[in-house]
């Protein structure tokens, strides 16, 4: 995470010592040809509560997926963003410094392609502009551009913000360099999402270094046209979701890195069923229509056993959402 953040909104915070409770959705990345720039919001959801407490320290407690894991002190990722949130939002710089006390109660599985990074960080920077009394200053555009920021890129971010469908993209931004920007469609209503989700993780790092460096003008433009296409699928013809996530760019050249999970999309694909790795992999998205979700999850659950958990995951509307009530205890 970089050590400096963006200037963004703020004043100093007056609340002395609230409780905020913040949920964010899983989401998934790429879609099949839309690498880096388009995802989905899914009806899974990390809650995030946390208040100050007195002293300096920080105490993560984590429930759920990363349980036993994940740090639990100031090195914890959602401790950090919430930190450096802090220290963008809060002009006095003091509220940066305060004890805090966290908990993550996690569904979104770790390192499997579901966005739990970008939760972390859109969940962080939300609870860090509520503890800084300014989550009405800080808008969606520039909460999309500070969670991008941290994450590197914003296709998983720009949905855990908005909601939704996403297209996001990088844009000049002066001395600050490319800035994440992000717009929001609506899903077609007929569309389930069905989630295969492996046992093993997959490194976002290794599957990027999995790229070649540049590729062929044909398959570029192949991408393209399927990238438009998805997006009028998505939104409007669920019945073009098949052609619409076919890719060339990244999937065949990761294979090393997930060969089941591919194996399961190449399958699926020949029975007509559109499918896609979700973001960097492990986890394969799959998509029923006309109310079919539930038969497709029972389809893949006999298909993969005891070895991928199988979830009909809705569509989540809403990006992240917050409560400034609750108790941490």
């Amino acid at each position: 995470m970089p050590a400096d953040m963006p200037a963004g909104p703020g004043r100093p915070g007056s609340v002395a010592a609230p409780t905020v409770t913040v949920e964010v959705p899983a989401t998934s990345a790429n879609l099949g040809p839309g690498f880096d720039c388009l995802g989905l919001a899914l009806n899974l959801v990390d809650r995030i509560e946390a208040g100050f407490v007195e002293g300096d320290a920080v105490s993560v407690e984590v429930v759920g997926a990363g349980a036993g894991t994940l740090p639990t002190d100031a090195t914890n990722l959602v401790a950090k963003v919430v930190r450096a949130g802090l220290a963008t939002f809060d002009a006095t710089g003091d509220l940066a410094r305060r004890g805090l006390a966290l908990r993550c109660t996690n569904a979104v599985p770790q390192g499997r392609g579901l966005g739990s990074s970008a939760a972390a960080i859109v969940g962080g920077l939300t609870v860090a502009a509520h503890l800084a009394g300014v989550p009405g200053s800080v808008s969606d555009p520039e909460m999309v551009a500070l969670a991008t920021r941290l994450e590197g890129h914003p296709d998983n971010v720009a949905p855990g913000v908005l909601g939704g469908a996403t297209i996001a993209w990088m844009q000049a931004g002066g001395g600050v360099g490319p800035v994440g920007r992000a717009t929001r469609f609506a899903v077609h209503a007929g569309i389930s999402p069905v989630l295969v989700i492996p046992t093993n993780e997959a490194s976002t790092v290794t599957a990027r270094g999995a790229l070649p460096g540049t590729v062929p003008h044909a398959d570029a433009a192949f991408n393209a046209g399927r990238a438009a296409l998805l997006v009028h699928a998505l939104s409007e013809d669920p019945a073009l979701l098949l052609d619409a996530t076919d890719d060339r760019l990244h999937q065949q050249q990761r294979r090393d890195v997930y060969p089941a999970s591919l194996e399961l999309v190449e399958l699926l694909r020949s029975q007509g069923i559109p499918a896609a790795i979700s973001g960097a992999g492990p986890s394969v998205i799959a998509f029923a229509t006309d109310g079919e979700g539930a038969a497709l999850a029972a389809r893949l659950i006999d298909r993969v056993g005891e070895g991928a958990q199988v979830l009909a995951l809705p569509v989540s509307n809403t990006g992240v959402r917050t409560s400034d009530s609750g108790q941490l205890g």
